[in-house]
């Protein structure tokens, strides 16, 4: 096979219709677009969701929600992914950053009590749930807020 041999796929090339040129090119005189109006225009019609001067939909409705501007979002981190590190480990937010269970720290890092723990870990971090502080002190480790 050649560079010049290369055909495009049986039916995939479609010619474009060529509009606006003329009454021979199988569009008719105003290249099926009616007469005069708006649409008949170049540059003619309207923006999305407009509803011919009525007030939009997307207006009509009622505003909904807030965004509180102060709120803080914390990596999660769950126990039972803390089971990876040895016994007497301390376990800091840039230790779970460098083993890859906390891809941003945004705010902060919480610890969440999904699953359990078997073992003595020291773990630091901004946040605990209680659960989270119950389970990792009834194995023998320690909780501390950073």
């Amino acid at each position: 096979m050649k560079l010049h041999e290369l055909k495009p796929a049986e039916g995939t090339n479609k010619t474009k219709k060529r509009i606006g040129r003329g009454t021979a090119s199988g569009q008719g005189k105003s290249a099926g677009k009616g007469e005069k109006g708006q649409n008949a225009r170049s540059g003619g019609g309207v923006r999305l969701g407009f509803e011919g001067g009525q007030m939009p939909l997307y207006r009509r409705l009622p505003k909904v929600g807030f965004t509180n501007i102060f709120r803080k979002e914390y990596a999660v981190v769950n126990l039972h992914d803390l089971e990876r590190f040895e016994a007497g480990t301390v376990v800091t937010p840039e230790v779970l950053k460098e083993v890859g269970l906390v891809k941003a720290m945004l705010s902060g890092v919480k610890i969440l009590g999904t699953g359990d723990i078997t073992k003595n870990l020291t773990v630091q971090a901004h946040k605990f749930s209680k659960t989270a502080a119950e389970k990792i002190a009834a194995a023998g480790g320690k909780v501390e807020v950073i």
